[in-house]
């Protein structure tokens, strides 16, 4: 059990170029094809934190490249949305910067000499899940209000979610720097 869950946040990396390609390729139900891809992605998510905090095998790597490869689905997720023409792109830059600041922080941090790592916290969950429920609408929904809606307050979290990692950055530099 002690490299299940390091394995599957792995697969989980693996899974976001498929789901690029199957989002893009001219197969019949390409986009439900990429939504299986997502929503599989989202289930080995689940059962990797499950696994670690259950057997204790949290580990440094499982911390970093977790959320990394959270980030890196929904981000191309939303890319491929963008490109699509289901999501407005200026959704897709404020996300893109939020993302990348978080990512740079977090890379920050980890190479200092305390080698300090942020978890998720709860208000990055709640965005995380709401962000797929937005890639799901958006998906199977295309251009509804239900949709645009949801995105708005996925937007929102995300948002809310990067002022509290910001908050908690700020106060973990300061305790690090005296």
């Amino acid at each position: 059990m002690k490299y299940v869950p390091n394995a599957l946040t792995l697969l989980r990396l693996l899974m976001v170029p498929v789901f690029a390609l199957l989002f893009f390729s001219t197969t019949e139900n390409n986009h439900i094809y990429a939504l299986i891809v997502f929503l599989v992605a989202g289930l080995t998510d689940i059962l990797d934190g499950y696994i670690a905090r259950k057997y204790q095998v949290v580990s440094i790597v499982g911390i970093v490249l977790d959320p990394l490869a959270d980030k890196l689905m929904l981000l191309t997720a939303l890319v491929c949305l963008a490109v699509y023409g289901s999501m407005p792109i200026w959704v897709l830059v404020i996300v893109l910067i939020n993302e990348s600041i978080l990512i740079i922080a977090g890379i920050s941090m980890y190479f200092k000499k305390k080698k300090s790592v942020t978890p998720a916290n709860t208000f990055g969950k709640i965005a995380t899940v709401l962000f797929s429920l937005a890639v799901f609408l958006m998906i199977v929904l295309p251009g509804q209000p239900l949709t645009n809606i949801m995105l708005i307050v996925a937007l929102i979290s995300k948002i809310f979610s990067f002022t509290s990692y910001g908050v908690n950055f700020l106060k973990k530099s300061t305790t690090i720097l005296r």
